[in-house]
């Protein structure tokens, strides 16, 4: 039986653990050949071994440590890529991040450098990569599917302003992109997660332990998460798998596709039972 990315190359941004990981290891268990890449290699190393388990194969994976919010980072990811595949199929751009101020402060507070962080990493490096896998992906009519955020939506979270506004700007990219890129028959989509269990936090230097008690606390409230609680890398991946399969999704062009639980759906007021407010 033939895999459904079978003879697909396909390159996944921050896939040394997490949504990207997860994504990496569907690829290549769907018939893919797959770049991982990610800044840390010893955990780049783990997602290679999950993938080595189920292709057997090193053939199947190309392994980049690589800052992709450098254009020295990002050519070496792609070129890479062509020189042990000799093409591409799917982009997946998962790398992102937010970050905290360095002296504490919050909000319209929040020193400029961790705004050019953020965009550097959320927005810019998407750019960059988008630009130098055009000709590769125009050849092989292929697809762009970019990760964002619920955070990039109409409501607001004044403790990550900078998040929110840079996954805003990746949604409207990814719009005005895929008009441009259509027209060559290369597709670019996205999807927009809510809370998902990663390292995400920890990134934010919240301990493990404080991470667990989060959780935890999203799963008892269901007017933060409907569903009942944050969801697994591997749900993500799925939602980036149909979008990259044209097969699945061919007339999706330039949408974002939110997997959040259902967070996105609740406002302040639905919290508060009115009728015993109005008694």
């Amino acid at each position: 039986m033939v895999k459904r990315f079978e003879g697909k190359v396909v390159i996944v941004t921050g896939s040394s653990q997490g949504i990207g990981r997860a994504t990496a290891l569907l690829f290549a268990r769907e018939g893919a050949k797959v770049t991982i890449t990610g800044r840390d290699l010893n955990s780049l190393e783990e997602s290679k071994k999950a993938i080595l388990e189920v292709t057997h194969s090193e053939d199947s994976v190309n392994v980049v440590a690589a800052d992709v919010t450098t254009s020295e980072g990002t050519d070496k990811i792609v070129n890479s890529t062509i020189e042990k595949f000799g093409k591409l199929d799917i982009l997946v751009n998962n790398a992102g991040a937010a970050f905290n101020d360095e002296n504490g402060k919050v909000g319209v507070e929040v020193g400029i450098g961790a705004y050019e962080k953020t965009f550097d990493i959320n927005v810019k490096c998407v750019i960059d990569l988008i630009q130098k896998c055009r000709s590769h992906l125009i050849a092989s009519k292929g697809e762009v599917v970019n990760v964002s955020s619920i955070a990039g939506g109409a409501h607001a979270n004044p403790n990550f302003a900078y998040y929110c506004m840079s996954k805003s700007a990746l949604d409207s990219m990814t719009r005005c992109f895929a008009i441009d890129l259509i027209e060559h028959g290369v597709r670019v989509n996205s999807v927009s997660p809510g809370i998902v269990a990663t390292h995400f936090l920890n990134a934010l230097g919240i301990p493990d332990e404080g991470v667990k008690k989060c959780y935890e606390y999203y799963k008892q409230h269901r007017d933060i998460i409907p569903s009942g609680g944050p969801g697994k890398p591997e749900e993500i991946a799925q939602v980036i798998g149909f979008l990259a399969d044209r097969s699945m999704s061919s007339y999706i062009v330039g949408q974002s596709i939110i997997a959040d639980g259902g967070t996105s759906l609740i406002m302040g007021m639905n919290c508060h039972d009115l009728s015993e407010v109005c008694k």
